[in-house]
């Protein structure tokens, strides 16, 4: 399919084909970056995304096709030859310093010098600030960035790309980690950059914020172009339409299913505050049945995370009461929790849930080494068993299970997660934003995944800042504000305003968040 021609596009990608090693990540492709409007670039992992915004980013070079930048062909040779002709790159997975301050990340590789000799610290600090100010986030640029929690490095990566002069700027998943504030404060500087004549590509998996911040949407499957259309003529069943075949009622679907006895008893569970005015849970108690999915829903910094990391023994000085099948819960580590049937699934896989230097086999092994130990050695061939038995049971794509687990997609990454907690035969497993960064396909498979474990017996626990996710999923759902338990829900009495109301947030219709963001 051919891109139609158009007089306001600042760059197209004509014919673009990319080959690696005999395999086709992208087959004539035409991609056009519309001037000053939000081009969306969608699809399911795997379908090319990446390989044709690294080839716009000077990361890759392409097979064959060429690139037209104000109508002019050009041939770009590496990343700083992007930036000189105005194109600038966010990735989805941060690309950060965590040993430096923010301001030396913001302006890595392009410091402020005095006489171009001594590096300016004071104004590097001062230029940092101005950017940070845009998002209302209070971040001091000599902060180490490894203290900083994930959506704030998020917005350092997106700082450090506004500091450059860019007319084209990719922003490959850029709200993964953000918080709804700090979601909107990037919309009003993407509103900002638009306004200046910036074109922006944007990629993201969040279906409705897409289509909230769009302004053109381009569908990729399999390499190849599917569809363009401007993003007020087409709504989310046509975006999944296009990208798999199937409308929405076959992903965000409830299915009933038995549930047992109590397994998980938590009682005023509090967590005292570290340097805010509040503790960061505040008398938390909940109950989980066997065979139940239970959902909590709540915006970033609701206290979801903090909430895993007490159940899990990553968190000290607690007070509060956890009885698992009736016994109460002994051990302070996590090692001990792990003994005692709970096992979670971190929000961060990638800093949190994988190493990105072993194998997938490594991987899914590495929480249960003891499982294959025989004396001082490790059995391989039971690991073999094993791996071979979670990769098929939960469809992990990949070669075969020496595969570098950095090859994977994203969606396929976090299955090798779950393969890892699965196998310590947990009777409670927690999932802390188990779609993030994943396509609507990988999240259909998740559902799936974690509606069988429900079947099978297992407790879930599953946190989302995601509507559809936690009504279509949960069969009962919790409502966390600022550390606290505000709502309440079995499936029957769930419905979006009574989720959003209890979170504590107000909200505007759909018609006119549109209209805000295209204004």
């Amino acid at each position: 399919m051919t891109a139609p021609h158009t007089d306001d596009a600042v760059l197209r990608a004509e014919g673009i084909t990319k080959v690696f090693s005999g395999t086709v990540a992208l087959q004539e492709v035409d991609f056009i970056v519309h001037r000053g409007r939000v081009n969306v670039l969608i699809g399911e992992n795997g379908a090319g995304k990446s390989t044709l915004m690294k080839i716009l980013a000077g990361v890759e070079t392409a097979t064959s096709g060429r690139l037209l930048l104000e109508g002019r062909e050009i041939r770009i040779n590496g990343p700083r030859d992007a930036a000189r002709h105005g194109i600038g790159i966010i990735y989805q997975e941060l690309n950060l310093f965590p040993n430096l301050s923010v301001a030396e990340n913001i302006f890595m590789a392009r410091e402020v010098t005095r006489r171009g000799v001594v590096i300016d610290e004071k104004e590097q600090e001062q230029r940092a600030r101005a950017i940070l100010a845009r998002f209302n986030q209070p971040i001091d640029p000599r902060s180490l960035v490894g203290d900083l929690r994930v959506g704030q490095q998020q917005i350092v990566e997106i700082a450090r790309a506004l500091s450059q002069n860019v007319r084209i700027l990719i922003m490959d998943e850029p709200t993964s980690a953000l918080s709804t504030a700090e979601v909107e404060s990037l919309f009003r500087v993407i509103g900002e950059l638009k306004a200046q004549g910036v074109s922006i590509i944007y990629i993201s998996h969040k279906l409705d914020e897409l289509l909230r911040i769009g302004d053109y949407v381009t569908v990729l499957r399999d390499g190849q172009l599917i569809a363009e259309a401007p993003a007020a003529d087409i709504d989310v069943n046509w975006i999944v339409e296009k990208m798999v075949g199937r409308d929405t009622e076959s992903f965000f679907h409830h299915e009933e299913h038995e549930r047992g006895a109590s397994l998980l008893e938590v009682t005023n569970l509090t967590l005292p505050k570290t340097l805010g005015p509040e503790d960061l849970l505040r008398d938390v108690s909940f109950t989980l049945r066997a065979g139940e999915i239970l959902g909590i829903y709540g915006l970033m910094g609701a206290g979801r995370t903090e909430l895993f990391e007490c159940l899990m023994g990553m968190r000290s000085g607690y007070a509060g009461e956890l009885r698992l099948n009736g016994k109460p819960v002994i051990g302070q580590t996590v090692a001990d929790r792990i003994a005692q049937g709970m096992m979670l699934v971190p929000e961060d896989r990638q800093r949190q849930g994988l190493v990105r230097t072993l194998s997938v086999a490594g991987n899914i092994s590495l929480a249960n080494l003891s499982k294959f130990t025989k004396g001082f050695f490790l059995s391989q061939p039971d690991e073999a068993r094993e791996v071979a038995r979670l990769i098929g049971e939960l469809g992990i794509k990949t070669s075969n299970a020496q595969q570098l687990i950095g090859s994977l997609s994203g969606g396929n990454q976090q299955k090798v997660v779950v393969a890892k907690a699965l196998l310590t035969a947990p009777t409670v497993l927690l999932l802390d934003e188990p779609t993030r960064g994943i396509d609507v396909g990988a999240k259909a498979e998740m559902f799936e995944i974690m509606r069988r474990l429900a079947k099978a017996g297992l407790g879930v626990i599953f946190s989302s800042s995601e509507l559809m996710e936690a009504l279509a999923l949960a069969d009962r759902i919790l409502v966390m504000s600022k550390g606290r338990i505000t709502g309440e829900f079995d499936r029957a009495q769930a419905t979006e305003a009574a989720l959003v109301a209890a979170s504590g947030v107000g909200h505007r219709t759909r018609h006119k968040e549109q209209a805000n963001a295209r204004s």
